[in-house]
């Protein structure tokens, strides 16, 4: 039997690199690449508690259909959570449950998007939304990061070039892959340049609650009085992933036009997980629980750095973290970067190689992403002695 793809996927192949990060779960294998939050941080005592009072006094709740948009005292507490939290919000705004803030992605490009449109997004950039952005046909631009975010002069330049623009996508905060923050200064600037060129924003912010040093910024969503700017969050990072809750606020016509797609792909995000949710941020510290996790990571961020610093610099180096699950490193001129994380996972050890976060991953890339928040400190520490050990061996 032959078949035939449709022209959205036909094209998609997998990519070499991330063919490579497949050997991240052999046995013996140190995986410093998965994005997975510790598994310490997990609240699995309050959920066991949770789902037993959920089954016990209202299973049918959890067990029947509910309606696209989510489930309502989960929409009102999270509304209720960004504008008093973050000051994000405004009354042309509604609040969309999504199946992890991926889809969020997903549905955002699947209601703006033609095939031959553009996004615009940073170089380089989470793979998991670049795909999505692929998959409908949409041409991707991007534009260069710098110490604070996104690179002004050529976002601006990008937005002049490309008139089928559709939106600008940007993780802000302990940005994926390079953990960087962008400065408020910039965030103004950003939401200036897209009222501007009359371009939207969609904002990803799954790492905001979880910095553990510095000064907290609004999101650009704080600053949204146009409606430009489609919001995603996610309990993915601060309660549980396997749940997959997510969710964008964003304006009431885009998120109309994403209820109608959602209700295509999946009807409605898992009702148990969001009763789970609605329940952790009504009985319990909510506040108190990301003090705890924040201390987890600012912990296994101290022990990273240390061992950077013991073992890797001179050689290679890093972006300052001030918050997130990543460590963005860059090699010297001599050391071919994929040759590199072929010979790590040689020695075991599996990093992210920097090219799977560009638009173009045949475009030179000196850097390599490091996860930290899964491995124990055990195989931190094995890891980034490793990596030092092979920098060392192909420099001297």
């Amino acid at each position: 039997m032959e078949y035939f793809f449709s022209d959205r996927v036909k094209n998609l192949k997998p990519s070499a690199i991330r063919e490579i990060l497949k050997s991240a779960g052999t046995p013996g294998m140190i995986s410093l690449s998965v994005g997975n939050p510790a598994p310490e941080a997990f609240p699995a005592k309050e959920i066991a508690e949770i789902s037993a009072h959920v089954f016990q006094e209202r299973p049918i709740d959890a067990l029947q259909y509910n309606v696209t948009e989510g489930y309502l005292p989960l929409r009102n507490r999270l509304s209720s959570y960004l504008k008093e939290r973050h000051g994000a919000g405004r009354e042309f705004d509604d609040l969309l449950i999504t199946s992890g803030a991926q889809q969020v992605m997903d549905l955002a490009t699947k209601a703006l998007c033609n095939p031959g449109d553009v996004v615009i997004c940073e170089a380089p950039s989470f793979i998991g939304s670049l795909n999505s952005f692929r998959s409908y046909q949409v041409r991707l631009r991007g534009v260069e990061m710098e110490s604070d975010g996104i690179h002004l002069e050529k976002l601006e330049q990008a937005l002049r070039e490309e008139p089928r623009a559709k939106f600008l996508y940007t993780i802000p905060n302990f940005q994926n892959p390079s953990g960087i923050t962008m400065s408020a200064e910039k965030r103004r600037e950003v939401y200036r340049l897209a009222k501007q060129y009359g371009v939207l924003i969609l904002e990803d912010n799954p790492y905001g609650d979880l910095r553990f040093t510095g000064e907290e910024i609004p999101p650009i969503k704080a600053l949204d009085e146009d409606g430009l700017v489609i919001y995603a969050g996610s309990f993915s990072k601060v309660i549980s992933p396997g749940m997959r809750v997510g969710y964008t606020l964003a304006p009431q016509p885009i998120i109309q036009k994403m209820v109608v797609c959602k209700q295509g792909e999946d009807v409605h995000t898992n009702i148990w997980s969001q009763l789970i949710c609605e329940e952790f941020l009504k009985n319990y510290n909510f506040e108190a629980h990301l003090d705890r996790i924040r201390g987890i990571y600012r912990k296994k961020a101290e022990l990273l750095l240390q061992l950077a610093q013991q073992h890797l610099a001179p050689d290679i180096s890093w972006e300052p973290i001030e918050g997130g699950l990543f460590l963005w490193c860059s090699l010297p001129e001599k050391i071919d970067m994929m040759d590199f994380c072929r010979r790590a996972m040689e020695k075991n050890v599996c990093v992210v190689p920097g090219n799977a976060f560009l638009v173009d991953e045949s475009q030179p890339c000196q850097s390599f992403r490091i996860n930290y928040s899964a491995p124990t400190d055990e195989q931190l520490a094995q890891g980034i002695e490793q990596l030092g050990q092979l920098a060392k061996e192909l420099l001297y």
